[in-house]
């Protein structure tokens, strides 16, 4: 019979979750403004997708990362026949990363973990107190 989920189980699984938003965030924050000569070539966002995982042994959900997903944002195309990269018509490519929307994105799941950290310094606290009351 598997062993039921505990508190620290399920902050380290939703801790994963939270580096893997952050991580996907700056990679899209560091691709902002890179320049492709194609259109297939440009760099597009990617976003982390999680999913909801039931442990049969508690009965509690926690998060999995399901993995990482590609935006399907096109590239901004711009005209500048001076570029090395540009093709034969003077275009390039840049990608269409939203900076402020990274940052609110990467920000948010700072603070998620954050909370994670948080409540597991109480449960940690919390179980001190009661070992010693004994």
């Amino acid at each position: 019979m598997p062993q039921p989920l505990t508190l620290f189980d399920m902050a380290r699984r939703a801790m994963s979750a939270q580096l893997v938003r952050m991580n996907a965030a700056s990679s899209n924050l560091a691709n902002a403004g890179s320049v492709a000569g194609s259109e297939d070539g440009a760099y597009r966002p990617i976003r982390a997708v999680f999913a909801e995982q039931l442990d049969s042994a508690s009965g509690l959900s926690t998060v999995r990362v399901d993995g990482v997903a590609r935006s399907d944002a096109a590239p901004v195309k711009q005209h500048d026949p001076d570029h090395p990269l540009a093709d034969a018509d003077g275009n390039v490519w840049t990608a269409p990363v939203d900076e402020n929307a990274e940052m609110v994105e990467m920000l948010d799941a700072s603070r998620q973990y954050q909370n994670l950290v948080e409540a597991l310094s109480t449960a940690k606290q919390l179980m001190l107190d009661t070992m010693r009351m004994k």
